[in-house]
């Protein structure tokens, strides 16, 4: 049987795309977000004895994530470089006013549409990451997608 820091290895390297696309969304920094994927791998294997569910080692992971943006995001003040927006991917179509707009939510709104709209996640698993009752993921995603919606409105 394969031990949990090993499934947590596996893990880790088969979404790392998926978490620096996160870490780089909440942060809007190259370094920053490679420094956040550092960071969490090392909690993760670290703490690998506290992950209760193998079956939810996805979400695990995202809780330890989703901790170190939030505390990166709290060190420094939001400082944008124009080379750091981009995601590097040559297909990848970027429409900064979405960007920009995301950026004046607080973290937690960020959060939900990030992992909601980026990620394609479900509901009930952002719900089990963030720990908030489902309706209440509900009504803050609304609130979110709302106040998304009168930013790109003022904006055109």
């Amino acid at each position: 049987m394969i031990s949990k820091k090993k499934l947590i290895e596996k893990t880790l390297i088969q979404n790392y795309h998926k978490y620096y696309k996160f870490a780089f969304y909440n942060t809007n920094n190259k370094e920053d977000a490679l420094d956040i994927l550092q960071e969490t791998s090392y909690k993760c294997i670290k703490n690998s004895n506290s992950l209760n569910n193998i079956n939810s080692i996805d979400n695990w992971i995202y809780k330890i994530l989703i901790n170190e943006c939030y505390n990166t995001l709290k060190k420094r003040k939001n400082i944008i470089n124009i080379e750091d927006i981009s995601l590097k991917d040559n297909d990848t179509y970027i429409n900064f006013d979405l960007q920009n707009a995301i950026k004046l939510l607080d973290d937690e709104e960020k959060t939900i549409i990030i992992l909601r709209f980026f990620e394609d996640l479900k509901l009930e698993d952002i719900s089990s990451i963030l720990n908030i009752n489902l309706n209440t993921l509900k009504t803050k995603l609304y609130r979110s997608l709302k106040k998304l919606k009168n930013t790109l409105n003022e904006r055109i």
